[in-house]
């Protein structure tokens, strides 16, 4: 191609702005794109220096005379900037400078190329906006964990439910790998892994399952995750999106087991309980006749140890019906897990001595304390105990093992009986059921034992899994639970006297919380008058601990309080989610309008101006009853 052929191509160019350069930076030719571009005609421009393009601010910053040296020194030069037009507007720009040679290699000037990227520019500042929305609302939701894993499956970010849900900063999750929320049986059967690559392959996977917070207690969960590809398909992460499902779970399972329940206890319970005292009473009779022959004295003491038996299904079953109607009462202390099971291990003792059968227990060194109720985790620990027995030979051992996890306490009670088949282990805490391969027949129950132990341990914010190799491989127990922290340290909470009956009404479960104890004790006094069941705090944190072990229906709290306010008391009750449901309300002697803004605008749902109104009282009373 001859000169005169190169040029005429370059100056019909309309989409690029191609132009040259003396040493000087001086333009001395100008094309169809540079006109199209810039604004200028050739008879404009040439003989111009360049710095008639740049921006006030790069000429005074000597940013044209830069972009020669480097062309000169390296050979090329290329930058992305703002432009100014022949009329004063301006365009983004990308910009290439060559040094141009003649034949002996020697600098003579420069080759100029802009091309008009102000489309392009504004296309990937609205894609850039609209990402920055989407980031900042992913990142406000707090109902919702959402956040990203890298290929791996390492945590790449971290929004405020996620913070919420799980109870993690994010710099203290983000760069790990998310199978820190998954339980061990979970971890070992590589549940994560399998996730992760049925959302390759599906694009998507959901699923619901117990996952672990930071502080080791487990809620049940809904879980999506997504697998994110870019243009060209290649993987980048996935998207994870979390749902905190425990109440809906927990009431699902109410309302399965209260209509068994209901069905159940209406036919059966109460008329067990009647003729049990009578046979009682007769077997007492009959211990204390001397002349008694071995045949009749044997048969006695099969009497007497079927209706045991008897007694303690019965009590299992009135404690279900308790459980799944709301009206068991957990008395929370922090308990010596050695102790829980020490005690469960002393009331199997005779069970077990009539099998010859022996308990090997292997404890943590030092002393390990979980937050529950004492009597109920040995009635769970217990059960476990009874049902090893009666499914393991005579003269054998089970184990009992105390282990200490990161974040949670396991009890786990094994023993090398029956065993569990695959499709029992998926049905055997549901309540009345019974696995064919796993029960005696000779010592077959109601099914009622393993949810009953599966109930108070969920109580106490735990879990509890079974595990068995199959048929004639014995079982494994595993009881999961929180440890009890350095503030679980119980407080007396004060309870007045009341009568029995009032406390077995329908009246509401009321916390009190005024640092004049005569104030507290006298509206404590009338409420439960009125037939409600009443706890009393004289300091907010004191009050914050009774919430939390005796959860209320409704809360009158003082807004002057020595040690924290109310208002820092209602903060800290829900940012620790302890109020549910529950009505909070202020009681003080401020009355103005501005004072109840105050409140109402806090948080409260109603505020009661001291002395309380009775008849006030009485509306709110019932407004709580209807909710």
């Amino acid at each position: 191609m001859s000169d005169a052929q190169y040029r005429a191509l370059v100056d019909a160019i309309e989409d690029c702005a191609i132009f040259m350069l003396d040493l000087n930076g001086r333009i001395v030719s100008w094309n169809a794109g540079a006109r199209k571009i810039k604004g200028y005609e050739a008879h404009e421009i040439i003989g111009q220096h360049l710095s008639r393009f740049y921006t006030a601010e790069s000429v005074a910053r000597g940013w044209p005379e830069y972009e020669l040296k480097q062309a000169y020194a390296t050979g090329r030069f290329e930058d992305e900037g703002w432009r100014v037009r022949r009329d004063g507007t301006l365009f983004w720009a990308n910009v290439v400078i060559t040094a141009a040679r003649n034949s002996k290699g020697e600098i003579i000037g420069y080759a100029k190329y802009t091309r008009d990227l102000t489309a392009k520019r504004a296309e990937e500042e609205k894609l850039r906006l609209s990402e920055e929305r989407f980031r900042l609302l992913v990142e406000s939701v707090s109902d919702y964990a959402i956040f990203m894993l890298d290929p791996g499956g390492h945590i790449a970010s971290w929004n405020t439910g996620a913070m919420r849900i799980k109870g993690y900063q994010p710099s203290e999750i983000v760069g790990k790998h998310f199978s820190i929320f998954y339980g061990p049986e979970d971890i070992a059967a590589n549940v994560p892994e399998i996730e992760l690559q049925t959302a390759i392959r599906a694009g998507r996977v959901e699923n619901e399952g117990w996952r672990v917070r930071k502080d080791g207690s487990l809620f049940w969960a809904n879980v999506v995750i997504t697998a994110v590809y870019d243009e060209h398909r290649v993987l980048r992460g996935f998207a994870k999106v979390t749902r905190d499902m425990s109440e809906r779970k927990r009431l699902e399972q109410l309302e399965v087991s209260s209509r068994r329940i209901s069905e159940f206890l209406a036919t059966l319970a109460h008329e067990l309980r009647n003729p049990l005292a009578p046979v009682r009473n007769a077997i007492g009779v009959m211990q204390m006749e001397a002349d008694m022959s071995p045949r009749v004295s044997a048969c006695r003491d099969i009497i007497d140890r079927q209706t045991s038996h008897l007694g303690r299904l019965v009590d299992d079953l009135l404690d279900m019906g308790r459980i799944t109607t709301g009206k068991i009462d957990l008395r929370m202390t922090r308990a010596d897990v050695s102790d829980i099971v020490a005690r469960s291990i002393e009331l199997v003792h005779p069970f077990m001595e009539e099998r010859a059968q022996s308990v090997l227990t292997k404890l943590p060194p030092q002393p390990v304390y979980v937050m529950g109720d004492a009597t109920r985790l040995v009635q769970v620990v217990q059960n476990l105990l009874n049902n090893s027995s009666k499914f393991s030979p005579r003269a054998s051992t089970i184990t009992v093992e105390v282990a200490c996890e990161a974040t949670a306490l396991l009890i786990k009670v094994i023993d090398k009986g029956r065993g569990i088949s695959q499709k029992g282990l998926t049905t055997i805490f549901d309540l009345f059921v019974q696995e064919d391969h796993y029960l005696n027949p000779g010592e077959a129950g109601l099914g009622i034992g393993l949810t009953l132990c599966r109930s108070i341990v969920e109580l106490h914010g735990g879990s509890i899994s079974a595990w068995s190799g199959g048929a004639n491989q014995g079982s494994t127990f595993t009881v999961r639970l929180p440890y009890a922290s350095s503030e679980d340290t119980p407080r007396p909470h004060r309870v007045l006297a009341q009568d029995a009956t009032d406390r077995e009404g329908s009246g509401l479960r009321v916390v009190v919380i005024d640092d004049n104890r005569d104030s507290a004790d006298s509206l404590a006094m009338l409420l439960q008058m009125k037939g409600h069941d009443v706890r009393i705090a004289y300091h907010g944190k004191e009050g914050l601990d009774v919430i939390r072990h005796f959860p209320p229906e409704l809360v009158l709290l003082d807004l002057a309080l020595p040690d924290m306010d109310g208002y820092g008391v209602l903060r800290t009750a829900r940012s620790q989610r302890l109020l549910g449901r529950a009505m909070v309300v202020a009681m003080t002697g401020f009355g103005q309008v501005g004072d109840k803004e105050r409140s109402a605008q806090a948080g409260f749902d109603a505020h009661l101006v001291k002395p309380v109104d009775f008849a006030e009282l009485d509306r709110l009373l019932e407004k709580v009853a209807a909710r």
